[in-house]
């Protein structure tokens, strides 16, 4: 093929490296302190997020200025993304000895964003987790080979282009993730499983139409329905999407098809990525973007993750992908990051697929 416009990756004597290392052997090196829990730090997150949420939620019920009420919409979208996050933790057993104070807990911190605790757990722990950048199994941000754009159709591919975009991105977690995984899945594997995945559904469905109701008599009518339900929902889906589209994409970082040339080192370690943010930002998003250590020990929790990063670069800093975020350097990203061609692990743009 004659790009015009590739990206190669020369990564192959590292990830011949990485090969070699066990993920027991990455963990190793990590203090056992990272691995304890402090129930009043966990709390003080949970309260916090929640407290940001609901103080936003208040704020827009309290005022009659339409633009007011949208800006508490936008605040209450970020406290919204910061609970994700302290549930997610919740659900890789990061944060309780307890598995049904876990869910409980993260149940009611999923629940503004109309994701369904059970569901996620299920596909992010297992799928994500267990075959990190394995596309053949980790679908979530596969990127398509030059091959399969050029064979999809004119809608299809508009679509792709969309969601790999910055301000489109959203539509990657809403269709692929919340839509397809949790609205239309049920992983239960006995009727007792699968009522469960259904009940956790309902539970959801209920919370929508409950606060959408609530809104519309105490917020303002539609306008209030916008800005205290459909928009923070709309804004924690590109929270999400991009989150997770920095966690593991990035120019310098390939994808895989054939399970032999992958490895769980080479996933968890190699292709996730850690983006530096300010002090403020970190702490707020619960240190999710600090991700390699969360790859090597989901079990970590995330007021232990700096530290235990720090033990991981003091012996695997070489394969380690870490940069400060900038705008430009997010935008850049998603210029060069398109369609992958996995067996000559290099990224493509658009116009060579149709060439």
């Amino acid at each position: 093929m004659n790009a015009v416009a590739d990206t190669p990756i020369n990564a192959e004597q590292q990830l011949a490296e990485v090969k070699a290392i066990t993920l027991r052997q990455v963990r190793a090196t990590i203090s056992p302190v990272c691995n304890q829990r402090s129930l009043l730090r966990t709390l003080t997150g949970f309260a916090v997020d929640m407290l940001l949420y609901l103080a936003c939620i208040a704020a827009a019920v309290s005022t009659d200025v339409v633009w007011l009420k949208l800006l508490a919409g936008l605040g209450a979208g970020c406290a919204v993304a910061f609970l994700f996050v302290w549930a997610h933790d919740a659900a890789h057993g990061a944060l309780f000895e307890n598995r049904r104070t876990a869910e409980v807990l993260g149940t009611i911190a999923m629940l503004p964003s109309l994701n369904m605790y059970r569901l996620w757990a299920f596909g992010h722990n297992r799928v994500h987790h267990g075959f990190t950048s394995l596309s053949t199994i980790d679908w979530i941000w596969r990127p398509w080979t030059p091959e399969e754009y050029a064979a999809r159709s004119p809608l299809q591919r508009k679509l792709y282009r969309i969601e790999r975009t910055p301000w489109g991105c959203a539509l990657h977690y809403l269709i692929h993730v919340w839509w397809s995984k949790m609205i239309r899945f049920n992983p239960g594997q006995t009727p007792k499983e699968q009522r469960r995945m259904r009940n956790n559904k309902l539970l959801t469905l209920a919370f929508a139409i409950v606060a959408s109701a609530l809104a519309f008599q105490f917020g303002g009518g539609i306008v209030g329905v916008i800005s205290i339900v459909l928009l923070p929902f709309i804004v924690f889906n590109y929270f999400i999407a991009l989150f997770i589209y920095l966690h593991h994409t990035h120019p310098d970082i390939p994808f895989f098809v054939e399970r032999e040339q992958w490895s769980p080192a080479i996933g968890q370690l190699f292709c996730s990525t850690v983006v530096r943010f300010s002090w403020l930002m970190e702490k707020l998003t619960h240190n999710i973007m600090i991700h390699v250590p969360h790859h090597v020990n989901p079990h970590i929790p995330f007021y232990r993750l700096p530290q235990a990063y720090a033990d991981i670069k003091q012996h695997y800093a070489q394969y380690i992908h870490e940069y400060q975020f900038s705008w430009r350097g997010m935008f850049d990203t998603f210029r060069r990051c398109k369609l992958f061609d996995y067996e000559r692990q290099c990224w493509y743009g658009y116009d060579p697929a149709l060439a």
